[in-house]
């Protein structure tokens, strides 16, 4: 690097997690560092964050971090000598590049002729024809018409994919395996790209089938060199967004990454390309790859290339637009380890993945320390990364009005197996309340054989959870672990009830519980618990079900469960429970149990346990034989109401009161963050009633359509 004095002041034209990582990274180098926000994001992070912060308008990012006019305000209120842009917002828009520079700003980031030529995805394919890069059969004429589209879908060749021009994020992207699927999916796709881009026009190519996305990271400088980082695995996508990416890919050989990344970069210097950028490839099962995209700008999935090529691409980026060489040549690109991210979204994977906001009532990301004891020991020396990068905090809000995105979290392993089993750890450490997150999804991926063998295509997630996700099935052994822990919490909380006496700490030392999951119609599992002392951190359990004789039918579980609580005893670590919402309470039989404990009543507990929330109730013998003659709870009065499973807007409504309906039938569209979501009826039966209208905006749960 030269010694070249960089930027004094850097605004970030952006929001949230990115924001705050390019801050990071500046303040790093010892450049000031500038927000801009909207009125809502006031007390949010990367306005705390930041060394000045600019209010650039309301909450609907249109009138606030997508107006030109107010960020060029506010450069010009901070001396701002350089704009980041992020990702996302204006971080691909020509005209906002060009006003930047025009006022003698640094833009970092590619020149605007650059993200004009390669941000129209009809007009980038032919400069990547023209550079010799392998593309996608297709048609890259925007389509007028339903009419059009099928015609051109029929010279093309089933599967299609329709897509939107000024497209991004999986907005606007259908796929078409009939004529009636093209006129459906374009009308769609329309709606979605003049919702999102403010550009409706839609073109069309064959659909690739059993795909891997394959991405080359790009760095290039204004002195004309240009290099590529390892690639990216990017495959794990639902409904063509991002959910887990790696680095490098896994299955992949050496000779076809280095036929992409000299692909890649003869179309950057195609176009003078400067700055990070990332050329996307879909890559059949023979290898044979094709071009998708170029994205002129950083990456979500970035930090991955970073962990394992020891690279800061923020760092790379602002050197470069200040005018630097790149500090490196091809061949002295290296590659250590493995990283894997996983996107932590504010989704319920249970509602087929639907939005979710609210108050983060409680949020404490993993600790590398807490996840190297679990995992790092097994691996020698190295105990591996675990970074988050966020944007957000505790009683911070999740809004409808931007990206469900709540974290990156981000391993880097000696191998890909150490890397996912760090990402498995952390994941079981990770705590979010107050919003539905798809926390438990991304373990049930982590843990799933077929991700493991790296055997994965685009259509991983449709081929493996081909109903949606419905939690995780616990084993016998996860069963019992939850019931042990789930008694030794209750032992933890009736000795800390009990009388402060000898006679009395003696008696709490021993106890026997009924537990059983809340809701099963199981018989319950009597778990004793003897403690050695009132302070001890291990607990003996024997557990067995009731009314077993003890014989081979019944034999009896023998568990020892070690209390982990910042290193506290059962009663101080349930004290410490109740005031921080979770803890980690268990090791089993020498196996790691992160139990996170969410809400507690007496005698139930709400839990969080390998992704997944569970409710447990674990009662003394009397109480248990009580409890059996007690009445079910009566039933809810919108048993046979379609609810509506997230916040949105009500577009429109399908059917009128007296129409008889059938399984799956359409009969009313939610829109939510800018994604028509199409509700179906749960079943044959007749419109009773309709509980709201068009136009009507909806909480989460709140009854659509009753029928009988």
């Amino acid at each position: 690097m030269s010694g070249k004095p960089l930027f004094s002041k850097l605004l970030v034209a952006n929001r949230g997690e990115i924001a705050c990582r390019v801050m990071r990274t500046a303040k790093r180098l010892g450049i000031k560092t500038v927000a801009v926000f909207s009125e809502p994001d006031a007390r949010s992070p990367h306005v705390m964050m930041a060394d000045e912060a600019v209010c650039v308008g309301p909450a609907a990012s249109v009138a606030s971090y997508l107006r030109t006019d107010a960020i060029m305000d506010a450069i010009r209120q901070t001396g701002a000598e350089a704009v980041h842009p992020g990702y996302g917002f204006l971080s691909e828009n020509a005209e906002f590049a060009e006003t930047v520079e025009s006022q003698g700003i640094a833009f970092v980031g590619p020149k605007a002729f650059a993200i004009r030529a390669m941000g129209d995805k009809i007009e980038s394919k032919k400069l990547a024809d023209e550079a010799g890069v392998s593309t996608i059969p297709g048609f890259l004429g925007v389509l007028k018409d339903e009419k059009e589209a099928v015609e051109v879908a029929n010279r093309v060749g089933y599967p299609v994919m329709l897509k939107a021009s000024a497209g991004g994020g999986g907005k606007g992207m259908r796929v078409a395996y009939n004529d009636e699927e093209t006129a459906a999916g374009f009308g769609i796709s329309m709606r979605e790209a003049a919702a999102s881009f403010g550009d409706d026009r839609v073109f069309i190519e064959r659909f690739v089938e059993q795909p891997r996305h394959i991405e080359i990271q790009l760095i290039a400088d204004s002195h004309g060199n240009c290099i590529y980082l390892p690639e990216r695995e990017c495959s794990i996508q639902r409904r063509n967004q991002k959910v887990v990416e790696e680095a490098p890919a896994p299955n992949l050989s050496a000779a076809a990454v280095k036929r992409m990344g000299e692909e890649a970069v003869a179309l950057a210097k195609a176009v003078g390309y400067q700055s990070a950028g990332t050329v996307e490839f879909l890559v059949d099962s023979q290898e044979q790859h094709y071009f998708l995209e170029m994205n002129t700008r950083l990456q979500v999935e970035h930090p991955v290339t970073e962990l394992v090529a020891g690279v800061d691409l923020v760092e790379l980026m602002i050197r470069v637009a200040a005018g630097e060489k790149l500090p490196m040549s091809q061949d002295q690109v290296t590659r250590t380890g493995w990283a894997i991210e996983s996107r932590v979204y504010a989704e319920d994977p249970l509602r087929g993945f639907l939005p979710s906001t609210g108050v983060l009532s409680a949020y404490r990301p993993p600790l590398q320390e807490q996840v190297a004891q679990v995992v790092g020991e097994q691996d020698g020396e190295y105990e591996g990364i675990v970074r988050v990068d966020d944007g957000v905090c505790e009683g911070g809000e999740i809004s409808i009005h931007y990206d469900p995105m709540i974290a990156k979290l981000v391993t880097h392993g000696s191998d890909r197996d150490h890397a996912r089993r760090l990402m498995l750890a952390s994941l079981d450490r990770y705590a979010i309340r107050g919003v539905r997150h798809n926390i438990n999804f991304l373990r049930s991926l982590m843990s799933h054989p077929r991700f493991a063998a790296g055997d994965l295509t685009t259509n991983f997630i449709p081929e493996e959870y081909p109903t949606g996700y419905s939690g995780h099935d616990l084993s016998d052994q996860e069963r019992f672990d939850l019931l042990a822990c789930t008694a030794a919490l209750q032992h933890a909380a009736d000795a800390q009830a009990a009388s402060i006496g000898a006679a009395a700490a003696a008696r709490a030392l021993s106890s026997d519980y009924h537990v059983r999951f809340d809701g099963e119609d199981q018989q319950d599992t009597v778990i004793s618990v003897h403690a050695p002392s009132a302070s001890a951190q291990t607990l003996f359990i024997e557990g067995r079900e009731e009314g077993s004789d003890g014989g081979a039918a019944g034999a009896e579980w023998v568990r020892t469960l070690h209390l982990s609580a910042s290193g506290l005893g059962p009663n101080r670590m349930l004290e410490s429970v109740i005031s921080d919402g979770f803890a980690e309470v268990g090791d089993t039989a020498g196996r790691a149990v992160a139990v996170q404990v969410v809400e507690r009543h007496p005698m139930r507990w709400h839990v969080s346990a390998y992704g997944t929330l569970f409710t447990l109730r674990a009662r003394p013998p009397r109480f248990a034989a009580l409890a059996a003659h007690m009445k079910p709870p009566p039933p809810s009065p919108f048993a046979d109401a379609l609810l509506s499973p997230m916040p949105g807007a009500l577009i429109s409504v399908a059917v009128a009161v007296g129409d008889s309906v059938v399984e799956g039938q359409e009969v009313c569209v939610v829109e939510a963050m800018k994604m028509q979501n199409v509700l179906t009826a749960p079943r044959d039966g007749k419109v009773k009633s309709l509980l709201a209208e068009a136009g009507s905006i909806l909480v989460t749960d709140q009854p659509i359509i009753d029928f009988e």
